[in-house]
């Protein structure tokens, strides 16, 4: 029996038999989009009717060098003349003519990433017909000139810009504003103009035949999937690159036939907050790409109630329906032709972290899924998106009450962002790999502009929606966002952005609050939120009801322990003791004890220290009450507390040269020389060609026991001071690097000996353990 390459959308009984029955292995072989459309099909809601190229006739096509695996042609003009029966009309006839989209679908979801062209079967013949059909040369030629537009940028690799161009110069012909107050003679006058510039841009024609339409489309879904920028999105996401994508040929039907006909994408739920009511934008008298594009302004789609209330309760059900099947939040594209709402994709909806803890909670108290799969859904990382910085409130009423609040647009990804201006993709990609921050400024992003997308702190656009490429994107990703900002102009040509009076420049910095969809001008500064989200909350609680292993947090200071805890954390793993020495009143003390040859100054450096690291244990141990508190001992090289080796050599011979020269106080210069000498020679004596092997960790504790003594001193003073105000304090001391038993029974013996002096010092005693971490064992 021939392979099958092709399934029609009420075939996906076949393909669940050819794969075995799961579910998981029918959308790798129809794509995520596909198979959807086939399910959606099968429980009954309205899809246009059509057919799916499966991935692994894309997978053939690449692999033959893209020449389409044998029979697969024969199949798709098979199901097209199926999908002719079924909808009454014929492909490339006149009078009657069957118009279809052809759009990709990967099993996983790839937004704006892969191609798609719209109104396929349109050519000089047809485009009367349809004329004649719908009474609307207006529509008609519209369709017309997407279809001119999408198979030129798409199949035949012409650039956007001319196209647009096109457009904008009627439209300031015409003296409008918007494409909808373009009339049928513009339209059919714009599809002349940009057939001529596919003829300029290719040498080739535009084709007229509707089955070479078809063919080359299709060809060009599947080579789309080793696009440049289907590779990025791959990478980024971790979505393996030999899963292949289906092709998707689907009846057209039109939003934009007009006030009776709309297009939109929604949310079954609050992508941003989670809050169970359906969200998205919707157009009226339009097609679909133009919402997705952010081109035009759209409508909240809760405002489809009132414009078309019967339409609306369909919808409703209908996005109950996929809800109730799928057991998760939908995405969904829709379109409304002459009052007949059709479904055209559904797929699991993208979502901020807070909407996924509070969508997979609410879920689970509706019965919909169990509190097992609730904690599954959830992810560490979105957790960690809790944690994400806000502004803090103060700078933010200061930079408003001084005018910084430059604008406002809509919040699509949470959190604070601050950086300088990038104009572009590749710039904004380059200056972050410099260490700079950067916010990527467009009009509207596509797809071609995820790489700087990823390396941007935050993303602003000043067109697009709540479904946006941008808001997708930064959703996805954690990035926050603000887009449809419509008062700010955006000047790519002299690399600058306006609001108002305010104008700012490419590497001039702002700040954005994709919270709230606020933009600022300059630096403001950010904070780690205090969160106690009442559904993370929850969540948690139910994950420690199934959990087999305690997670323990690092933490250096009672702030982080603090949060730790707040989040279920049942101990503390690692306390890096070195970071406190680093702070600005103790560093002098450390490198005293580094640089001087006195053994007395030494010791009078470390007991100085001591009340410091005291006061760091205790607030560690109040804070983690009832659990234990893994404590290490210092562990870098002495030399990583010094001025660097390379700055005290340019000091030094910068200050020669003053002194040579003549200029500024000889007597100072020669102390200063003196001074760093003295350092760089304790530097380079000290300084470890291979550190983990040299005189840090155990053997720094063997070579100066009084550090590390002190250390334990702290920590068991510390401790006992607690355990006498009724904490229940459990410390652990970990002997950082060793690398033989020897080394260890020797600091573990002076170091014991510490703790139970102090503990008999203090009449109490407390729980504690001793161990090591063995990064060198010989």
């Amino acid at each position: 029996m021939a392979k099958k390459w092709v399934y029609l959308f009420n075939e996906v009984d076949q393909a669940e038999a050819y794969v075995g029955g799961n579910w998981e292995d029918v959308r790798a072989l129809l794509g995520g989009k596909g198979a959807n459309l086939a399910e959606m099909t099968r429980i009954g809601v309205p899809v246009p009717p059509g057919f799916t190229v499966t991935t692994e006739a894309c997978n053939a096509y690449l692999a033959a060098g893209e020449r389409f695996p044998e029979g697969m042609w024969e199949q798709e003009l098979e199901a097209l003349a199926e999908v002719e029966k079924q909808t009454g009309k014929k492909f490339g006839d006149p009078k009657n003519p069957l118009l279809v989209s052809c759009r990709s679908g990967a099993k996983f979801s790839m937004p704006g990433m892969m191609d798609t062209v719209l109104n396929i079967g349109l050519n000089e013949d047809t485009v009367q017909g349809m004329i004649d059909l719908t009474g609307d040369p207006r529509f008609v030629y519209d369709s017309y000139r997407r279809l001119i537009q999408m198979f030129g940028s798409v199949v035949m690799g012409v650039p956007d810009e001319p196209f647009e161009e096109v457009i904008a110069e009627y439209r300031e012909k015409r003296g409008v504003s918007s494409d909808a107050e373009l009339t049928a003679e513009d339209w059919k006058a714009i599809s002349e103009e940009f057939k001529k510039i596919v003829k300029e841009h290719t040498g080739r024609e535009f084709p007229q035949d509707p089955y070479e339409q078809l063919r080359l489309a299709t060809e060009a879904v599947f080579k789309s999937w080793n696009g440049k920028r289907a590779i990025d999105y791959r990478n980024a996401a971790g979505i393996p690159h030999d899963l292949g994508t289906g092709v998707n040929i689907v009846t057209m039907v039109f939003g934009n036939m007009g006030e009776d006909s709309a297009t939109g994408v929604a949310m079954t739920r609050n992508a941003t907050t989670g809050e169970k009511q359906i969200e998205g934008d919707y157009l009226i008298n339009a097609q679909g790409e133009d919402v997705v594009a952010g081109i035009r302004v759209t409508e909240r789609v809760s405002k489809l109630k009132d414009h078309m209330p019967h339409v609306w309760e369909q919808f409703v059900e209908i996005a109950e329906k996929l809800e109730k099947h799928y057991r998760e939040m939908q995405d969904v594209e829709f379109t409304i032709e002459r009052g007949k709402l059709w479904m055209l994709q559904t797929r699991d909806g993208k979502r901020t972290a807070q909407a996924a803890v509070r969508i997979a909670v609410d879920m689970a108290e509706e019965g919909l899924i169990s509190r097992e799969e609730a904690v599954m859904r959830v992810t560490p990382e979105q957790v960690d998106f809790f944690l994400h910085p806000q502004f803090d409130a103060e700078a933010k009423k200061a930079a408003q009450a001084d005018g910084r609040l430059l604008a406002k647009g809509l919040n699509v990804s949470p959190g604070a962002a601050v950086g300088v201006v990038a104009f572009d993709a590749d710039l904004a990609e380059a200056w972050a790999k410099d260490g700079k921050e950067v916010i990527m400024v467009r009009p509207e992003t596509k797809p071609d502009d995820v790489h700087g997308m990823l390396a941007a702190q935050g993303i602003l656009t000043s067109r697009g929606g709540r479904t946006s490429h941008a808001a997708l994107v930064a959703r996805q990703f954690g990035k926050p966002a603000v887009v449809g900002v419509a008062s700010l102009e955006i000047d790519l040509d002299e690399r600058k952005m306006s609001v108002g009076d305010a104008v700012i420049k490419e590497g001039e910095w702002i700040s954005i609050d994709g919270t709230v969809g606020e933009v600022y001008q300059g630096q403001l500064q950010t904070v780690v939120p205090d969160i106690s989200d009442p559904w993370l909350m929850k969540l948690l609680s139910w994950a420690d009801e199934f959990r087999r292993l305690d997670v323990w947090a690092n933490a250096d200071y009672p702030a982080d322990a603090q949060r730790a805890r707040e989040y279920g954390a049942r101990g503390i793993g690692l306390c890096r003791t070195e970071h406190m020495f680093f702070e600005t009143e103790r560093l002098p003390y450390v490198q005293k004890m580094i640089l001087t040859d006195s053994e007395e100054e030494r010791l009078a450096s470390i007991n100085a220290l001591l009340p410091y690291q005291r006061e760091d244990f205790v607030g560690l141990f109040r804070v983690m009450d009832g659990y234990p508190v893994i404590i290490r001992l210092i562990d870098p090289p002495l030399h990583e507390f010094l001025p660097s080796r390379d700055e005290l050599i340019d000091q030094i011979a910068e200050a020669k040269i003053a002194l040579a020269s003549g200029q500024g106080d000889a007597a100072a210069l020669e102390a200063e020389i003196a001074e760093k000498e003295a350092i760089l020679s304790q530097v380079e004596a000290i300084h470890e060609m291979n550190p983990m092997l040299g005189t840090r960790g155990v053997r720094l504790g063997i070579m100066m026991p009084e550090l590390t003594k002190m250390q334990v001193r702290a920590i068991f003073e510390a401790a006992c001071q607690v355990a006498k105000e009724g904490v229940d304090v459990h410390p652990e001391v970990m002997i950082p690097l060793t690398s033989h038993v020897n080394e260890l029974k020797v600091q573990r013996a002076a170091l014991e000996a510490v703790a139970k002096e102090v503990m008999a010092e203090q009449g109490i005693e407390v729980d504690y353990k001793f161990g090591t971490m063995i990064e060198i064992p010989r």
